[in-house]
């Protein structure tokens, strides 16, 4: 075993130790004696769960990591840039943990600010730490590692399964030759993508991966979702978002759906016949949804939806919705709410939304376009009698919290790929721009913005896919998954941030494919759950997790 990947195992297990400290202190400030969590007290320390979350996904990160390097080991692949990727990346994250991981542009959380500095100390005390913090990430190691990324050369990504691999190269390639020309002109005309390439997408399986193959999906797991969004996203977000709202319905359906609701829809998801879109937040919801005020009422005919929802991608030219609305007015917070599969008319430019009873206004946006946003408005929508999801009332937010995994798995595979997108434009400008008589790639603060770059995407990505696997074992993963937006968002963000100052001017300028990458990777860090959120959720479940686990203990040492 390389001596690095030995120092990057012992570097997790003392990361491990500062969390499972770190979760301690505030179990102490937040837990109730009964063992519950103490909501005022969690909304009041906020700043403080949140740091733990974070903390807590920067040792899952390092933990995806060393994995990653030993596959690669394992395969015969980890080379030199794998070992300085590891390097870089760990003396980066370490050094995150003990001095400040930024949950923002402005907010940093110290291990001070947990009354974790003693916590922090041992970590930083640990040998493979300290290695790690005096020779990982370096000026030295950074200049190697830029060297051979200026060369040509990439960190490792096979994933050590054939089929995944040969999807990567079709998608890649397809990517290259359909997304990636012609992407920056749609996003500047704010043009949906044309009729054409869908059709093509959908030839290719992306609205049917994870569809049971016998509805005619290709019946694989979040896995392939994550690759195919992944390299999709690496030309265009929108193209990586084309399948978000197939991923959701085939879901909810898949797992929900009566025989005969699976037997009409899924099918026609999969060969992109039905483009769904998902309608779900309202204009004084949105992450709250147990306040969710559309209303569904049951008339002769079927159901009538009232009232209003807002931020509908892909609406207009949308066949299918699945729509969260409240049946029963006295069922306080989710308990009265169910999931509906709304069909509607396919509109046009001329006519967006041909159906009695609904009504939208486009939202416009800095970027993420390809699709569009709508406002919609409701009133006496017709829904037909049998198009209650599973045909059962009041499960509608069970049904959708099914689904949030997933689909936080995909946002954040959409957000590496937007990363890798940036790093791409970066690196190929960085080369090919000359200033002061040499590229800009041969200055150091440019070099090094490429090499950590470079280490944080791929730290991103293993988180990511770790997260998929669990999703594939049929582990429950809503942490994980949250972790893993939680930082793959950062990452697009920070890639993105740092592909505009290598552009310099050039960078704020439209014509630059690089202006629209920064508008789409800010996206990333507000939907499917803002970053907040993803932190409060992940904050909350490590508590449950201990606090279940300390209960369970002592029967455990009964038993044994």
């Amino acid at each position: 075993m390389s001596e690095w990947i030995a120092n990057a195992r012992e570097a997790v297990r003392a990361a491990r130790d500062f969390e499972d400290d770190v979760l301690d202190i505030l179990a102490a400030r937040l837990c109730t004696d009964s063992g519950g969590i103490d909501p005022d007290a969690l909304t009041r320390e906020q700043h403080a769960a949140h740091g733990a979350a974070w903390i807590a996904a920067t040792g899952a990160a390092l933990q995806a990591t060393v994995d990653w390097a030993e596959r690669a080991q394992a395969a015969g692949e980890f080379g030199e840039i794998e070992e300085l990727v590891l390097r870089v990346g760990f003396g980066d994250y370490c050094a995150q943990l003990v001095h400040g991981i930024a949950m923002s542009a402005s907010e940093v959380v110290r291990p001070p600010d947990l009354a974790a500095a003693d916590s922090a100390a041992r970590f930083l005390e640990t040998t493979a730490v300290a290695a790690f913090l005096r020779n990982g990430n370096t000026r030295e190691t950074r200049a190697a590692l830029a060297d051979l990324l200026d060369n040509g050369a990439r960190p490792a990504e096979t994933l050590g399964d054939e089929t995944l691999d040969l999807i990567r190269e079709q998608f890649r390639a397809f990517t290259a030759d359909r997304i990636t020309p012609r992407a920056h002109q749609w996003h500047l005309d704010d043009a949906l993508i044309p009729d054409e390439v869908i059709a093509e997408m959908a030839q290719l399986g992306v609205f049917g991966v994870c569809i049971a193959d016998e509805y005619g999906g290709l019946g694989l797991g979040k896995l392939a979702m994550s690759v195919v969004s992944e390299e999709l996203s690496r030309g265009w977000i929108c193209a990586g978002s084309l399948g978000t709202r197939s991923e959701i319905a085939g879901e909810l359906i898949g797992a929900n759906g009566t025989d005969e609701q699976k037997a009409r829809f899924l099918p026609r998801i999969a060969d992109g016949t039905i483009l769904p879109t998902a309608v779900f937040t309202e204009p004084d919801t949105g992450s709250d949804l147990a306040s969710v005020s559309t209303r569904a009422r049951a008339d002769d005919q079927g159901w009538r939806i009232d009232g209003a929802k807002t931020w509908i991608t892909h609406a207009a030219r949308a066949d299918l919705m699945t729509l969260l609305a409240r049946t029963d007015a006295d069922a306080p917070g989710y308990r009265g709410l169910s999931m509906f599969l709304a069909e509607k008319a396919r509109g046009s430019g001329a006519n967006p939304f041909p159906d009695a009873g609904i009504e939208g206004s486009e939202i416009e946006v800095l970027g993420y376009r390809g699709m569009k946003e709508y406002a919609l408005g409701f009133d006496g929508f017709a829904v037909s009698q049998n198009a209650l999801l599973g045909g059962a009332e009041g499960q509608g937010f069970k049904q959708l919290m099914q689904t949030f995994e997933g689909a936080r798995i995909q946002t954040a595979a959409r957000a590496v790929g937007v990363a890798w997108n940036a790093f791409d434009l970066g690196i190929g400008y960085a080369q090919g721009r000359k200033q002061f008589g040499g590229s800009l790639i041969r200055f150091p603060r440019v070099a090094d913005k490429l090499a950590l770059m470079a280490c944080d995407i791929v730290m991103s990505r293993e988180l990511t896919y770790s997260a998929a696997r669990a999703k594939d074992r049929g582990a429950r993963c809503d942490i994980e998954a949250g972790m893993a937006k939680l930082l793959a968002a950062r990452s697009a963000w920070i890639a993105a941030d740092q592909a505009v100052q290598i552009h310099g001017g050039n960078g704020y300028a439209l014509e630059y494919p690089i202006s629209r990458v920064l508008c789409d990777a800010r996206i990333l860090n507000i939907f499917e759950g803002a970053a907040e959120i993803q932190a409060q959720v992940i904050a909350r479940g490590l508590l449950q997790a201990r606090q279940k686990a300390l209960v369970e203990e002592p029967a455990t040492r009964l038993r044994a």
